[in-house]
């Protein structure tokens, strides 16, 4: 018997097409490996934030932060070391041949892990620029990973990440971090108020400023040197440029946020014109509440975190830092704990022992060491710089930094070197 043919538009009629030719496909979840080669450090941060990736991810045979320092084709690369470092990357990866394979190992050698490990040069300390090596060696060392963990189960968790945006102040940061550790752990009615004080130029204003960025919280910031009355201090505007526009005064940012987490920082807070202004601090920095206005009702500031920032005992710093039996080495905790004490008496002569009694803590910024001169002025190359990392290998920046010491100014600190390596590019040009 002979079939009969089926023509095969009718047989067309009867498929049912697959869902995979109804959809597009799913987008794949974003990886390391892209994030990292697509040289944005705002895509890296974005991956690790979500998630869907870790800081100690493999990409390919390599951790992903050996991946980036041998990677000669990203013109962010000191950013991107930063982030995954930021994050929790572990710089001991790298002496790990399982995990920084070098570029002749074969894969047994790599898989076995036996012998000698000859590391990539890139990723050994003598291979970097000085501003990869100190944030590298910072993360590996037993003091950073100590200091983390005094906050590491708190919401204050994030500002750890501040180390690899802040050049030097190791013990600030412990000394911080310390009073955030035991805030976290007991009821408290009064808010934390901090005042970071010292010389020019040594990172006060930047840690105030990442604080509420790191936590994800709102901040609003006075220009203290503009107000001239109690009145000027409560309808002041936000002044920094790094936050987001807004038409609301102190006042009405507080009760915006009343009875939630939220920064204010008092920046210049000594320059002050009539130190009266301050007076109305004392009652929201002691009971955390006060009235905004005259007979009105009064607002829980418990959780506001107050910052105030000062050249207060500048003087005092150096001095301090040049009378210990060496001067060259770093300063020890109990050096810095000596200076805190130091510090204490100058604000209290400057803002009133009746505000300074109800502080939390007066954290004095210290001189940079050497180490910490080069890593700034390493990174002002990049910052003046568009794509160093691509043009100039880490001993043409090295080169540009030690030009560039013997201009820093102490008394300016980071600014008088970022002045010097922009005098050294113009000369190159």
């Amino acid at each position: 018997m002979k079939r009969r043919k089926i023509p095969i538009n009718t047989i067309a009629r009867f498929v049912v097409p697959s869902p995979a030719f109804l959809h597009d496909p799913p987008t794949p979840k974003p990886t390391l490996l892209f994030a990292i080669a697509s040289d944005d450090v705002n895509e890296v941060r974005q991956v690790l934030e979500s998630g869907e990736a870790g800081p100690n991810d493999q990409v390919g045979p390599q951790s992903a932060l050996a991946f980036t320092l041998t990677n000669d084709k990203l013109s962010h690369k000191n950013e991107i070391v930063k982030a995954l470092l930021a994050y929790g990357a572990d710089p001991s990866a790298l002496r790990n041949p399982k995990l920084n394979p070098s570029a002749q190992a074969s894969p047994e050698e790599s898989e076995g892990g036996s012998g000698s490990h000859s590391q990539p040069g890139e990723t050994m300390p003598e291979g970097m620029d000085p501003a990869t090596r100190y944030y590298v060696t910072r993360a590996d060392s037993t003091h950073t990973r100590q200091t983390s963990q005094l906050i590491y189960r708190s919401f204050f968790r994030p500002l750890t990440r501040v180390r690899y945006d802040l050049i030097g102040q190791d013990w600030v940061l412990e000394q911080l971090f310390r009073v955030l550790s035991m805030h976290s752990q007991r009821l408290s009615v009064a808010p934390i108020v901090v005042l970071l004080c010292g010389p020019s130029g040594h990172g006060k204003s930047l840690l105030a400023r990442k604080f509420g960025s790191l936590l994800d919280i709102p901040t609003h910031t006075v220009n203290m040197t503009t107000l001239r009355s109690t009145h000027d201090l409560w309808q002041s505007y936000s002044m920094s440029p790094y936050e987001e526009p807004s038409s609301d005064t102190l006042a009405q940012f507080l009760l915006n946020n009343e009875g939630e987490r939220c920064v204010v920082v008092l920046d210049e807070i000594e320059k002050v014109e009539d130190p009266k202004a301050l007076y109305s601090l004392l009652m929201p920095w002691e009971l955390g509440r006060c009235s905004l206005e005259v007979g009105k009702r009064h607002v829980d500031l418990t959780k506001v975190i107050w910052l105030g920032t000062s050249n207060i005992g500048h003087n005092l710093v150096f001095e301090h830092c040049d009378s210990r039996p060496d001067p060259s080495k770093p300063i020890t905790r109990e050096e810095y704990r000596d200076l805190m004490d130091l510090s204490r008496p100058p604000v209290s002569e400057c803002l009133g022992a009746s505000l300074l009694s109800r502080v939390t803590t007066v954290l004095p910024f210290i001189p940079f060491t050497l180490e910490e001169k080069m890593a700034i002025a390493a990174e002002a190359v990049y910052s003046l710089t568009g794509n160093a990392e691509k043009t100039l290998t880490p001993q043409d920046v090295e080169a540009i930094v030690m030009k560039a010491l013997p201009s820093y100014v102490p008394s300016e600190g980071a600014r008088s070197l970022h002045r010097a390596v922009s005098n050294q590019l113009v000369d190159m040009i």
